[in-house]
Parts: C-alpha cells; sequence; structure tokens
C-alpha cells in the first residue's frame, strides 16, 4: 500500500516531523511551512491535542499532511479521520498496517533491523521508516539495510539534524531511495 507515499509526498524529499503542543499554532505554523516551501509534514501523536492539530494543518490544503508516531489501530483510524494522508509508526506492527491497507492509506512502519525489514516486505510493504537512524548508526546502518533489499525505500528518523541531512541519499545517490525527515519540536515564544 505503501506505493502511494510517494505520490503522497509529490516529490516532497525532506518530511518535516513535528511535535506541535498547541492547537493555536497548527494554521499559523502550516501557512509558515508553505511559504517556506514546504509540501508534506507529518504530525506526531505525542501531544493530546494532535489529533486537532493535524485536522487544521490539513485542512490548510497547501500540505500533505500525515500522522506520526502512531501506536495502535485505534490512533490511525482518528488520524484518518482528522485528514492524515499517511500514517508513520515507530515499529513494525501488523494490527496498525492492516487498519492503515483497511482505511486507504499509506503505511511507513519503523524497523531497526533486518529482519523487521523482513516482515514488512513480507507484509507487501516497499517503504520503511530506519528508526532511530543516528542512533543506530546512521548512514552505516542504511547502506547495510539498503544493500540486500535494493527495491525497499527508506525515510530514515531519529537523531537527524541539519549537520547530518546533507549525507542522507537522494534517490540518484545510491545505495538506497530515502526520504529524510528532521524532528522539529515546536514551541512558543516567550
Amino acid at each position: 500500500m505503501t506505493g502511494g507515499f510517494d505520490s503522497v509526498l509529490n516529490g516532497c524529499r525532506l518530511l518535516p516531523v513535528l511535535t506541535v503542543p498547541s492547537e493555536a499554532m497548527a494554521g499559523p505554523l502550516a501557512d509558515a511551512l508553505a511559504v517556506g516551501g514546504a509540501r508534506c509534514a507529518e504530525v506526531t501523536f505525542r501531544t493530546p491535542g494532535a489529533e486537532r492539530v493535524l485536522k487544521e494543518m490539513a485542512a490548510h490544503g497547501g500540505l500533505a499532511v500525515g500522522a506520526g508516531t502512531v501506536l495502535t489501530p485505534e490512533q490511525a483510524e482518528r488520524a484518518v479521520a482528522a485528514g492524515a494522508r499517511f500514517v508513520v509508526s515507530p515499529g513494525f506492527d501488523k494490527e496498525v498496517v492492516a487498519k492503515c491497507r483497511e482505511l486507504g492509506v499509506p503505511v511507513v512502519p519503523g524497523i531497526a533491523t533486518a529482519t523487521e525489514l523482513m516482515r514488512a516486505l513480507r507484509a507487501g510493504l516497499d517503504t520503511v521508516k530506519l528508526f532511530p537512524a543516528e542512533p543506530l548508526g546512521g548512514l552505516r546502518t542504511l547502506r547495510a539495510l539498503a544493500a540486500p533489499f535494493p527495491g525497499m525505500r527508506f525515510v530514515p528518523t531519529g537523531g537527524i539534524d541539519a549537520s547530518h541531512l546533507a549525507g542522507y541519499p537522494s534517490p540518484s545517490r545510491s545505495p538506497a531511495d530515502c526520504h529524510s525527515s528532521l524532528s522539529v519540536r515546536v514551541r512558543t515564544r516567550r
């Protein structure tokens, strides 16, 4: 089902992963991202208002907004009802994958090992989240996992900051085709 992930992202190579503490920040943040050239964003389900933030950002229209840190099928259902166009999970959970398929939305589960990657392949997925990328060895781990799985696409996430970002491959740079993500915790100004 994740073959649709690339079409949802529509060429977006950098996926901002956002933890937004307040629904009031969602509209201005969506505006700022769109003005800055972003075409996509992932809203993590780590705050009590995440569902409302996702709904507000999805209503913006200028961004393909998805839900991240989705841990259960129920969260996936709520995320899609709020407007998520894709779902990202920190690990591979077959029930979350099944729910996303049922809902018709691309799902990108997290993996950290070749065994988990093989489970994702058996489930018919072609895109996974390498998580947590940098603590697992970053580019070295990405290249090692990509070598025996040439058809797999990766979304490396976790510990990637501006100093690491340039080294992650783009589709034209083998050995791995990937979308890189950059985690951002949104804070209010004081």
